[in-house]
């Protein structure tokens, strides 16, 4: 396990599905470009650790009703989460051909502004027909990326269109199993997207924030369901990022390449959950269909693995969480039970203690706490704990609607207030002190 994988070097004794992590002082970069705290900007909130700000506080238990709902609404398809920043709350949803960036007063649900485009999106695998990747609020701009590669950028305050691109059409990208559902990284003044082009060296695509101008493309990797998050090296940008068959570094500045590994398998798979950093210099990666999760440290020239394991944990979609010393995550897959709830060892891999049966769900942390939301519509509330699951409070907050299906959104958290959707309703609940 000592091997160090140089810039594109694949010489290793790892398997095909290895991911790896952090040997410079790394920190993640605050994505959400001026984001106050409580906000929620973007995919898995502030910093996309799926860790909500630090102000962030959480009741220590809630009613047996559940906590009490702040407002209601109907929705279109997708399985988008929704951003807050500030009053406003982001959605990204579908209405009938349309797919829809909804604003609304995060208080009350009221619709201010919308803005849409054309979609004839039709899923190859079941599942939802409206967009994946949840809205990234940016420095006044709002940016979204539906299931057909259409990507867009609007400003936050007017809901002006600002710049809109094709990118399936521009780079030959194939919509893949559910459609487009990389959420875009913005850095660096940069939309970072892993199209999948097939045309030229477009697997990863830079578009200019201001213009949605092509900076640069990169690679020929294919397109994951995985969202890329921003480490920095002695003041230097980089990204880290899973794509459909490989994990890589790249400079988000030119789209070099500083090192890459294969991760991943081909035929009917997918690779969705998000890298997960493990303090300043190790970060884990995962994914279910027999590929298991590696957690490695790495620098600008190369990564070497610390552990992997494929009988700990596997993740088919949801991101791990890291909080109290242990990282806590679903084993296994959402549409072949049964799914495990685990605590492990960040340091080594061990489990901790395995919940078995629990099934498939999102995990969020706030306020030293872990907010759980299952995919059967069950919601809980859960204290850390390294030695068993202490669960302090659960609902259903979906409870008869037979209408949307399972609840597969991420969640979003803030100013005390969950976001939950599933493919027909969003429900907000007070889950403050």
């Amino acid at each position: 396990m000592g091997t160090r994988l140089q810039a594109h070097g694949m010489q290793s004794n790892w398997p095909a599905a290895v991911a790896g992590c952090g040997a410079l002082a790394f920190v993640v970069l605050v994505l959400a470009g001026g984001a106050r705290a409580g906000d929620w900007p973007q995919i898995l909130g502030p910093l996309r650790t799926g860790v909500a700000a630090a102000d962030e506080r959480l009741a220590d238990a809630w009613p047996e009703t559940g906590p009490r709902q702040v407002w209601k609404r109907d929705v279109g398809a997708g399985v988008a989460g929704v951003a807050v920043v500030g009053s406003r709350a982001f959605l990204f949803h579908r209405v009938g051909d349309r797919e829809v960036l909804e604003v609304l007063e995060a208080t009350t649900g009221k619709t201010l502004w919308r803005d849409d485009h054309a979609t004839s999106f039709v899923p190859q695998v079941g599942g939802s027909d409206g967009p994946l990747c949840a809205p990234i609020v940016h420095d006044g701009k709002v940016v979204v990326f539906g299931a057909q590669g259409v990507l867009a950028c609007v400003e936050a305050a007017s809901g002006r269109r600002v710049w809109e691109r094709r990118t399936h059409r521009d780079y030959d990208a194939q919509e893949g199993y559910f459609g487009a559902g990389s959420t875009p990284l913005v850095v660096a003044g940069r939309v970072i997207v892993n199209v999948g082009g097939r045309k030229g060296d477009a697997g990863i695509v830079a578009f200019d924030l201001a213009t949605g101008e092509t900076l640069w493309t990169a690679t020929r990797e294919g397109a994951s369901y995985s969202a890329p998050v921003t480490v920095t090296a002695a003041g230097v940008d980089r990204v880290l990022m899973v794509t459909r068959l490989s994990c890589l570094l790249l400079d988000p500045a030119d789209g070099s390449v500083r090192w890459s590994f294969p991760f991943g398998q081909r035929g009917p798979t997918v690779n969705a959950a998000s890298p997960v950093l493990l303090g300043d210099a190790e970060f884990l990666v995962t994914a279910s269909y027999g590929i298991g999760s590696v957690c490695a440290a790495f620098d600008t020239r190369g990564v070497t693995p610390l552990w992997q394991a494929a009988d700990a944990l596997a993740s088919q979609y949801a991101t791990p969480v890291l909080v109290a010393g242990s990282l806590y995550a679903i084993d296994g897959r959402d549409d072949v039970p049964p799914a495990s709830l685990v605590c492990l060892d960040p340091a080594t891999g061990k489990v901790r203690w395995r919940e078995q049966g629990f099934g498939y769900g999102t995990l969020l942390v706030a306020d030293g706490k872990i907010i759980i939301a299952k995919t059967d519509g069950e919601v809980l509330l859960v204290r850390p704990d390294a030695t068993r699951l202490d669960v302090l409070a659960r609902s259903r907050p979906f409870a008869g609607d037979v209408r949307g299906g399972p609840l597969r959104a991420l969640p979003a958290l803030a100013n005390g207030r969950l976001y939950l959707r599933n493919d027909r309703t969003l429900v907000t609940l007070d889950v403050s002190p």
